[in-house]
């Protein structure tokens, strides 16, 4: 007597999945990302990519010396910036058996550890260049060195004269014709800020005390990298800069499918998982967004502006010496 073969289908499965959870984790992924936290964001992707326009040079005006001298001319150009959809995926392979014994819901567990490891992923790629995809802009931290933008923890008389001190982190942003709107930095950072204080015994740091209100550092918003797993603090500790210049687009949200039938193959080609032939499941989870840095033509006339600039180590000042 032979037995008919069983598996667990994508029916058994979709209990797994319920369809609300796609949106709460869209909702979630700017708690877990600083640069769709702070970037700007622009309307949803319609294709694959999305141009966006900005000012190469800009019009002068002249005064006229007498009723009857001539008008001059002027000519402004705009250039524009590609963003490209890049996709975020990841496979997650479940034992049957784990859901089967488990005596909790695995489903909600994983729900903010994906949030998490997608931030990490977005934020390392755009602000330190790890597995950026190519049609993504020079990242933040080495495209601020490169474009002078720089000061070395230690050079002021504290901490507080680094970023906000004349030759600070701040004066890097501002000579380049741009604004300070926001700080991100490493979370050990905040030892150093807490005793921070003006000339008036001010705090100059304000910790956030609800989820509501963020973490200030002389009024802008400071984002720290909570879950520790995108700062290279020997490339950069803080980057502050105009965060109104850099900008995603969502082209798909978050989604997710149940495999049961899958080959799981590792990058060199063999399999990982045969999911029917070892009682396994997958979760695959996808997400497509593009990603730009507009450095748009200002009246400052800095040659190498840039609207970012990042405190260094010195460490990091030593070893490029």
């Amino acid at each position: 007597m032979t037995q008919d073969a069983l598996y667990i289908s994508r029916t058994n499965a979709d209990a797994l999945i319920p369809t609300e959870v796609s949106s709460e984790i869209i909702q979630n992924m700017p708690t877990s990302s600083a640069a769709l936290r702070m970037f700007k964001q622009l309307p949803n992707m319609s294709a694959k990519q999305q141009t966006l326009p900005i000012a190469a040079s800009l019009p002068n005006a002249y005064f006229l010396n007498g009723d009857t001298a001539q008008k001059k001319t002027t000519n402004a150009e705009w250039d524009k910036l590609t963003l490209t959809a890049e996709e975020i995926a990841v496979i997650i392979p479940i034992p049957e058996a784990v859901l089967d014994d488990s005596s909790y819901d695995i489903w909600s567990a994983l729900k903010p550890q994906i949030v998490e490891a997608f931030g990490i992923a977005i934020d390392s790629a755009v602000f330190f260049g790890t597995n950026k995809p190519a049609s993504y802009p020079t990242a933040i931290v080495p495209a601020a060195i490169a474009a002078g933008n720089t000061v070395t923890i230690g050079t002021g008389s504290d901490v507080a004269d680094d970023i906000i001190g004349e030759g600070g982190l701040m004066s890097k942003v501002e000579e380049s014709g741009f604004r300070v709107t926001g700080f991100y930095t490493d979370g050990t950072m905040e030892a150093k800020f807490r005793s921070l204080r003006d000339k008036n015994n001010q705090l100059l740091y304000m910790p956030a005390l609800t989820s509501e209100v963020p973490n200030t550092l002389v009024g802008r918003t400071l984002v720290y990298d909570e879950a520790g797993g995108v700062f290279d603090t020997t490339k950069a500790l803080m980057i502050a800069g105009d965060f109104s210049k850099a900008v995603y687009s969502i082209r798909q949200d978050l989604t997710y499918k149940v495999l049961d039938q899958a080959i799981i193959q590792n990058t060199d080609g063999s399999i990982a998982y045969n999911l029917a032939q070892q009682d396994m499941v997958a979760l695959r989870c996808v997400m497509r967004l593009g990603v730009q840095v507009a450095n748009p033509a200002n009246r400052r006339g800095k040659t190498a502006k840039y609207p970012f600039a990042v405190l260094v180590s010195e460490t990091k000042t030593q070893a490029n010496s």
